[in-house]
């Protein structure tokens, strides 16, 4: 699933149909530049996979990957869902159009009001422990129907930051503790409906995966038969990989899902649930390889080492600074030069840890060349920042050529909004 390279006759990159080098020269950089048929190809594939082994099957599209509103949209024309972990983004999802009950509110150490939001908004709400649980039955209306975040005491990801499961996780209720979680809410007068676990982020390895649906059907099945619930979804959480490097091997879709899907309608069958909804929550595997980081090298500097210095910077592109992560970067103009040379690839925030590439392998750069940074599509924007008062680039979505900005570039004005000096201190 690494993205293919594409040209056209220029020998420049295609993205989406549109010529990167031209983009950068129109829109300027940094910008992030989006391919939308990417996006639909790759829901439209993981669906497939799982849907044709086991049709009650849903999607919530982990949106804190990527929260443009034209993304959103995408995903709602395909049917998604949304897995929503904010009042901001049950917000941004209404606005994108998707129905209350298409959103599923999973918070972490809530505050009261956040909690009244979600009941205000309509959405699912996924319960996070018992002080959440004590703190909405205090503002919840009678029979309000709501699910749990279990820790199946499984754990993985692609960075220790990424592991969501586990006995060092925040996340969730204890496995031990979910029978008597369920018979609580249902004493408190609530109707739980639906499990959910989330393991990590960034899996390729279905193992991990497959023990944690294992672990999980194993606690429904437990909370089941001391309680009676009737689940109407099982929900798996996310953590499908992308391969971020040309050489590792893509997730196989359609083996993953048919082994999942064997083990859910085993445990299924076991336990005696049904048929409830089986959901997932991918957000890279959808939006991961879709995107581009278009930024311009304006520096050329041998010193102790070479460096390419380009005008982004970790509060543009905060992943390889915070995770250690490896993105492949393309020259725009030559995207098929073989490499030719170590250097440092810098960006333009004044801090020695602003680096998107170490010691690297790379063609012939020069100043005013284009680098496409690949695989910028999930959690690039969204945690993006005004750090070193520098403004957020502009976002485009591309499809079969065609180009629409869908978020303005910021200006020096947005770095002062909401901001108010005391008459006190004014300059007379």
């Amino acid at each position: 699933m690494f993205p293919d390279i594409e040209v056209n006759d220029k020998g420049h990159l295609l993205i989406g149909g549109a010529d990167a080098v031209e983009l950068a020269d129109e829109y300027g950089t940094p910008l992030y530049v989006i391919d939308e048929m990417r996006i639909r190809e790759n829901y439209r594939r993981l669906h497939r996979a799982f849907s044709g082994e086991y049709s009650r099957f849903q999607v919530f599209y982990a949106c804190k990957a990527n929260t443009n509103l034209a993304v959103m949209r995408i995903l709602e024309e395909e049917g998604s869902g949304i897995d929503a972990v904010s009042p901001g983004e049950i917000y941004t999802a209404l606005m994108a159009g998707f129905d209350p009950d298409r959103i599923l509110y999973t918070g972490n150490n809530v505050r009261d009001d956040e909690l009244q939001f979600a009941i205000d908004s309509g959405v699912r709400i996924n319960v996070d422990s018992r002080s959440q649980l004590l703190r909405l039955s205090e503002i919840a209306p009678e029979g309000l129907r709501i699910s749990f975040r279990v820790n199946p005491l499984v754990g993985a990801g692609h960075h220790e930051h990424c592991i969501t499961g586990g006995e060092m996780s925040k996340f969730g209720v204890m496995e031990r503790e979910a029978p008597e979680v369920y018979r609580m809410a249902m004493d408190l007068g609530f109707e739980p409906v639906g499990i959910h676990a989330h393991i990590g982020s960034g899996i390729l390895d279905p193992e991990p995966f497959m023990l944690a649906v294992e672990t999980l059907m194993d606690i429904a099945g437990r909370v089941h038969e001391a309680t009676g619930v009737e689940f109407e979804f099982i929900d798996f959480g996310g953590g499908l990989g992308i391969p971020y490097t040309p050489e590792e091997e893509p997730l196989d879709i359609d083996e993953f899902a048919s082994k999942i899907t064997g083990l859910f309608k085993d445990k299924l069958s076991e336990y005696g649930l049904g048929r409830p909804m089986m959901c997932l929550e991918p957000g890279r595997y959808i939006v991961g390889d879709a995107s581009y980081l278009l930024t311009r090298v304006n520096t050329i500097k041998e010193s102790y080492r070479k460096f390419a210095g380009v005008d982004a910077g970790f509060n543009t592109f905060l992943r390889p600074a915070m995770y250690g992560s490896y993105h492949h970067i393309l020259v725009a103009e030559r995207p098929l030069d073989e490499p030719s040379e170590k250097m440092d690839v810098a960006g333009n925030v004044c801090e020695s840890g602003d680096l998107f590439a170490r010691d690297r392998q790379l063609p012939e750069i020069n100043e005013g060349d284009v680098l496409a940074i690949m695989n910028a599509g999930a959690y690039s924007f969204s945690m993006s920042s005004q750090y070193n008062s520098r403004p957020r680039p502009a976002e485009v979505l591309v499809r079969e050529g065609k180009v629409d900005v869908v978020r303005e570039r910021e200006t020096f004005s947005d770095l002062l909004r909401g901001q108010n000096v005391p008459a006190r201190l004014l300059k007379r």
